[in-house]
């Protein structure tokens, strides 16, 4: 399986994509943007996705639960923008996404 790569930008970055990591039948891993963390305030991270186990629709409705779970932290800390980009090179953003279009990323459609 290829990777499939989401890219997290906000305060809250770091925190929202270990909590990504940490869904049921996703494993990969991530790294933060040094350079964006130098310049500002806002964090990137980029984690990759290396494997899915189960079906993709299960796994992208826990995306898009995960997005919204993210949006709605009364923490002050948000993220404020995710992009995935599938394996086919398919770019998605996150916050309007249904949850077909998040499976046919992952499934590389």
């Amino acid at each position: 399986m290829a990777e499939i790569q989401l890219a997290i930008e906000g305060e809250d970055a770091v925190a929202a994509t270990e909590a990504l990591l940490q869904i049921p039948g996703i494993s990969g891993n991530y790294k933060v943007n040094a350079d964006a963390q130098e310049r500002e305030p806002v964090i990137t991270t980029v984690a990759t996705i290396v494997g899915i186990v189960g079906g993709a629709i299960a796994i992208a409705e826990q995306i898009r639960k995960w997005y919204q779970e993210c949006q709605a932290k009364q923490s002050g800390k948000r993220i404020e923008k995710v992009l995935i980009v599938g394996r086919n090179g398919r770019r998605l953003l996150l916050k309007d996404a249904t949850v077909e279009e998040i499976r046919q990323i992952l499934e590389g459609k």
